[in-house]
């Protein structure tokens, strides 16, 4: 029997696979698909929260596709030579390297597009509200980013944490959650954004690893981890496939 995270991922891997976008992107089509790999931690968080109380991920797969999609957008943008000039992606060419830039910076545009598209489509515009939030915090992240001489810890707040909480939160909004029993959810959230922003610092040696040490970093990362298990006590219901997620974030070696 595979574990419920594995479960998870794999429905979003087939929602994923079978999702028709909008008929006029047809020519944009296959950059699309090029864009959408990935080891699925966003929305499977996503389905996850709706797990612990208590939806089905029927119920929560458009929004967890929805903040796919706008992780991908932001990969598929910050690759360009105008920012990271990265030529590679998970082993393969990225998306501006296969495609050609114009073609890579229109597919970004669809796939945000095709993500607020998905979120519209709950009964609430706070699955849309929401994401909208959290995409424009990554944007403005990364805009200080390329200035430079920001704050570690406001700066990945805005660039990583803002998309897993999106991950969580419109898990919740589309779970039918009522935002009196939100904020919990959001302190958990946050501290899984940082959890897994000071993994990658240590996995990349930059970041965290360039200010504390890699010792140091370690030391944050266990603590965001025990503070997210805090969280989870605080929330009820059944979290137990959100605590192997971050058992899993903590321990992560890619």
């Amino acid at each position: 029997m595979l574990p419920r995270t594995e479960e998870l991922r794999e429905l979003v891997e087939a929602y994923l696979a079978e999702l028709a976008f909008t008929p006029e992107l047809a020519p944009l089509e296959p950059a699309l698909r090029h864009s959408l790999g990935g080891k699925r931690v966003r929305p499977v968080l996503c389905l996850a929260t709706g797990d612990a109380v208590g939806a089905s991920p029927q119920q929560l797969l458009p929004a967890a596709a929805a903040v796919e999609l706008v992780h991908s957008f932001s990969l598929v943008h910050d690759d360009l030579p105008a920012l990271d000039d990265d030529r590679e992606r998970r082993g393969a060419p990225s998306v501006w390297a296969a495609h050609g830039e114009a073609t890579a910076i229109l597919a970004g545009d669809a796939l945000l597009g095709e993500a607020m598209r998905l979120a519209l489509g709950y009964p609430t515009p706070a699955v849309a509200r929401e994401l909208v939030d959290a995409t424009l915090k990554m944007i403005g992240g990364q805009q200080l980013d390329l200035q430079g001489g920001v704050e570690l810890e406001r700066l990945h707040a805005l660039k990583t944490g803002a998309l897993f909480g999106a991950s969580i939160m419109c898990g919740l909004w589309a779970a039918d959650v009522p935002a009196a029993e939100h904020g919990p959810w959001r302190s958990f959230a946050a501290e899984v954004g940082l959890l897994f922003q000071i993994v990658d610092d240590v996995l990349d040696g930059d970041g965290y690893v360039l200010v504390v040490g890699e010792d140091g970093a370690r030391r944050l990362a266990d603590e965001a981890a025990e503070r997210a298990r805090a969280r989870l006590d605080e929330v009820g219901g059944d979290t137990e496939v959100l605590r192997s997620i971050v058992d899993d974030l903590a321990v992560r070696t890619v």
